[in-house]
């Protein structure tokens, strides 16, 4: 018996999964020349916007646990790239701060999200699907986050 909610081809699913690794595949040559990798890159994005963020809020801001960003800011740290400082207000909390390359990074990263949309412009989705496409799954995101 053949259930046809069980095909692949039937899942929501699959697509998003599918169109998130080739996005981040997108991105690595990109991100290659800057010596780091996807989830760096999104860390470091929330930390050019705000610097001295709590590990537990750069957490929050990824839906991903600290467990699991927790070796991800070891290495960006051997990497130099950040510091990791105990709060003084409160020692259960751990700062992320820039380092100089880390804010360095931003500005060779500033053309990527133009290279990236140019590049997935060339074949058949235009700027305003994109843009409907995001915010589609904001509204996604946002509902499954609750």
């Amino acid at each position: 018996m053949v259930y046809e909610q069980l095909k692949l081809e039937n899942q929501l699913c699959f697509p998003v999964y599918a169109a998130s690794r080739l996005i981040t595949r997108e991105y690595q040559p990109f991100l290659d020349k800057l010596g780091i990798t996807y989830p760096q890159y999104l860390v470091l994005m929330i930390l050019w916007q705000e610097d001295g963020m709590p590990v537990n809020d750069i957490a929050k801001k990824l839906i991903l646990n600290t467990n699991t960003i927790t070796p991800l800011l070891k290495r960006m740290e051997q990497q130099g790239i950040i510091r990791r400082r105990r709060s003084g207000k409160d020692e259960r909390k751990v700062i992320i701060h820039l380092t100089k390359k880390g804010m360095q990074l931003q500005e060779e990263a500033s053309l990527i999200p133009e290279q990236l949309a140019g590049r997935l412009a060339e074949g058949d989705l235009k700027v305003d699907d994109l843009i409907r496409l995001k915010e589609t799954l904001e509204s996604m995101i946002r509902y499954l986050s609750k």
